[in-house]
């Protein structure tokens, strides 16, 4: 018999009253390289043994037990070790006396050879039985098996425990605001389109308040988002606590909310929002150093039978309008909606749509480009092209601030391929030893709808000489799933010219694993709500894991944003992520890095993430 590594190391329990018998196994076993042997010669010695093998029990490989073994139940004990529901589920090896033998105890034990209970008649001397070590070999493979039977179970139900896991966490996600337990916009328009209906159908007035944490931005720039943050949750708890009754807070900016006010008239609605502005006036934010006396705004929009709304986004931009007046009036105040002060967006946007004209007509956008470094061997291979805008005054603008007028206005498609334009260019004056770089482009959720696009881009390419394998297009996953048939159709032009395309934000949506399965893009960019609290959450940790690997079957690459810690890109790095990109690596400069392989290694060395260029 040649013994397997497996078999070796299993463990075998003999329990025969009969000593010489007992010495005869021992020897037989031996003889053949097995011996890890246990042996016991009566019901007292056995439930010794097993009971040590209790902690350890994929230690024990088979029990070889004499029928007739004193102070012993032998069918009980068979039936028990051998059951489904045992943590043993143990081969056995019972031997009979055939001259001493009970038909009814053979019967029972043969009923039980399903389960690897296998009844062998004895004495096993004076020769050893050619089918004595087979059978032995056999019941260690049939454990081998078991055991690997069990592992695999638990490996499933493992695996189908984190997926549901990992399901609940997006289903959670897709309502709720990480930071502070609230909702989220989408969990309050649908709160909204039921109040609506609510508000035709049955006459149930109510009012939505949209709550603006004032100068919240001195606090987060002085103080660190990790303070902003806790801010943030201490003002939820605060208005909590201010509340009574069914109510719905929902945090749909980074320091705006809405709280939802069901069967609630104007008079209710007041003095609600006053009851948060004075309890918020009256708290005291405390930090290491300082303390901060914090005001909010708060804008009122009452929803009543005698109104047309039909979109939940009425009623926020309308809170949203209060708001806005509250602010300009001074801050720390409550304003009720009123149509007259439209006119203050409307100026708004008026007011900038020249700043935009001109930005084009003088050419005071301008490009700034971020590092995605390869994880494996830290190559620059791409950088990420993001717009900013300077005024005549000479302040700089981010595109937080002017793409949505410039959506609104009808001036996006002219920066779009204002931004194209301009890549190219750039692409085109790169020197040979840059040859490799690719930039990636951020489209807006319009340029689906812009005709003029495609043409634009294949003659640029074509004057410049510059290749599209050298070009990216990027595109919220958002903006991708809203316009989902004109997202495939604009991939597949783009493919058949030679560029490639990414998938921003992804992980944001509920189902973004399905749509992924759909929307032919080459990259996939994990949103960075999942990458900076990478280290500190777990369950950030499972869903980075399961993006990474749903998005390598699918046979794309992943980009992992917002990197900007070391203990973060180490993590990233064991998940398999392809490129990174944030901070720690680079800001956006209007200038490409000195080098093109980043030192990962040195940068995975230091604790403090010094800056390894001058930014």
């Amino acid at each position: 018999m040649t013994s397997t590594e497996d078999s070796e190391a299993k463990h075998i329990v003999i329990a025969e009253p009969d000593r010489h018998q007992l010495q005869e196994i021992q020897r037989i076993l031996s003889g053949n390289g097995i011996t890890n042997l246990h042996t016991a010669t009566d019901g007292a010695e056995l439930r010794h043994l097993l009971k040590q093998f209790q902690e350890k029990f994929d230690h024990l490989g088979l029990l070889i037990l004499n029928v007739a073994l004193p102070d012993c139940p032998v069918v009980e004990l068979c039936q028990s070790l051998a059951s489904e529901d045992s943590d043993f589920r143990v081969p056995i090896i019972v031997l009979v006396d055939p001259k001493t033998a009970d038909d009814a105890v053979a019967a029972e034990l043969d009923s039980l050879r399903g389960c690897g209970v296998i009844r062998v008649e004895r004495p096993l001397q004076p020769l050893q039985p050619p089918w004595f070590l087979p059978l032995i070999e056999l019941a260690l493979v049939l454990k081998q098996e078991r055991d690997r039977t069990r592992i695999q179970q638990e490996r499933t139900l493992t695996e189908l425990a984190e997926h549901k896991i990992l399901e609940a966490r997006l289903k959670y996600l897709v309502l709720h605001d990480e930071l502070t337990g609230v909702g989220n916009r989408r969990s309050l328009e649908q709160t909204l389109q039921l109040a609506i209906h609510h508000c035709q159908a049955y006459k149930q007035e109510s009012a939505l308040l949209y709550i603006d944490i004032d100068r919240f931005n001195v606090i987060n720039d002085l103080e660190g988002h990790d303070t902003g943050d806790r801010l943030l949750v201490e003002l939820v708890n605060l208005i909590r606590q201010t509340l009574s009754g069914k109510n719905i807070v929902a945090r749909i900016g980074a320091d705006e909310f809405c709280l939802f006010l069901p069967q609630a008239d104007r008079e209710r609605a007041l003095q609600v929002a006053e009851a948060i502005r004075t309890a918020v006036n009256e708290f005291r934010f405390l930090t290491a150093n300082d303390c901060y006396h914090i005001s909010i705004s708060i804008g009122i929009t009452l929803l009543t039978p005698a109104r047309h709304i039909h979109h939940p986004n009425e009623l926020i931009a309308e809170a949203h309008q209060a708001c806005f007046i509250a602010k300009t009036h001074g801050r720390n105040l409550v304003n009720l909606y009123d149509p007259k002060d439209m006119a203050a967006t409307h100026f708004n946007d008026v007011r900038w749509v020249p700043k935009l004209r001109e930005a084009l007509k003088e050419g005071l956008f301008f490009l700034v480009f971020q590092p995605v470094v390869r994880l494996n061997d830290g190559l620059v291979s791409h950088y990420e092209v993001l717009l900013r805008m300077r005024d005549a005054e000479g302040q700089t603008y981010t595109p937080d601030v002017f793409i949505p007028v410039a959506e609104r206005m009808g001036l996006i498609h002219s920066i779009d391929m204002w931004v194209i334009d301009h890549v190219i260019d750039f692409l085109a004056t790169l020197p040979h030893d840059q040859a490799h770089l690719t930039l990636t482009v951020n489209l807006s959720g319009h340029a689906f709808h812009n005709s003029q696009l495609l043409p634009f881009l294949e003659d640029k390419l074509q004057t410049s000489w510059v290749s599209p394998k050298r070009l990216i297009f990027e595109i919220t996953e958002t903006a991708a799933i809203a316009n989902f048939a004109q997202t495939r159709a604009m991939i597949a032009k783009l493919h058949a010219l030679g560029c490639s395309f990414a998938l921003d934000d992804f992980g944001t949506g509920f189902n973004s694993f399905e749509y992924l399965k759909n929307i032919p893009v080459d990259y996939i960019k994990i949103d960075g709500q999942f990458v900076q609290n990478l280290s500190d959450d777990a369950t950030d940790r499972v869903l980075v894991r399961a993006m990474v690997e749903i998005a390598h079957t699918l046979g794309k690459k992943v980009i992992a944003e917002y990197v900007e810690s070391t203990e973060v890109l180490q993590l990233l790095d064991r998940m398999g992520v392809d490129y990174v990109q944030g901070f720690l690596l680079g800001k956006p400069q209007t200038e490409l890095l000195p080098c093109n392989i980043f030192p990962l290694d040195r940068l995975k060395s230091h604790e403090n993430n010094p800056p390894l260029f001058h930014q």
